[in-house]
């Protein structure tokens, strides 16, 4: 009886280390969709730094009827396994980007066209999301972002970003 009670709880054991245990590729690439005042399509690159931490690297482009914007975020994550292929992840980081507006009517004499000052911006961002192993190389995820703006054009989304984006990526 003490040799079954031993295997058992040896077997318990290993399944909740196997469950624990999670499969996090070394670079995965792909894109980062979102809106929500954010930058769109991003192209998304993730690093694996050791056994729980990455590094993710995002370079965004927006091109738009008021503005064009192009914008480098890097942020350092956490990352937890829920499930066999569910994990979850937290982290902060850093950005930078430039803005230019395009030229506005004057609202009070429509015949006068102003110039609206655009400029260098840099952010301090958090990152809170969920992502899911395929058992094929593909991740997808879904994140929230707050992005607040310490330095630089102050007038680029009330310095207050919340960016949510699915991602989907390649993983090798």
């Amino acid at each position: 009886m003490k040799i079954f009670s031993l295997l058992l709880v040896l077997a318990l054991c290993t399944t909740f280390t196997t469950l624990k245990a999670q499969e996090i590729s070394d670079n995965a690439i792909g894109l980062r969709l979102g809106d929500s005042d954010g930058f769109g399509a991003e192209i998304s690159y993730q690093r694996l730094l050791d056994r729980y931490t990455r590094a993710e690297i995002n370079l965004g482009y927006r091109d738009s009827r008021e503005h064009d914007a192009i914008k480098l975020t890097g942020l350092y994550q956490w990352v937890h396994a829920i499930d066999r292929g569910l994990n979850w992840y937290y982290g902060f980081g850093a950005g930078l980007g430039s803005v230019t507006f395009e030229p506005i009517p004057n609202p009070n004499n429509p015949n006068i066209i102003e110039d609206v000052d655009g400029g260098f911006f840099a952010l301090v961002a958090g990152d809170v999301g969920i992502e899911y192993n395929f058992d094929i190389p593909v991740l997808v995820s879904l994140d929230i972002r707050p992005e607040y703006g310490v330095v630089g054009f102050s007038n680029f989304d009330n310095r207050f970003n919340f960016d949510v984006a699915l991602g989907v990526r390649y993983q090798f």
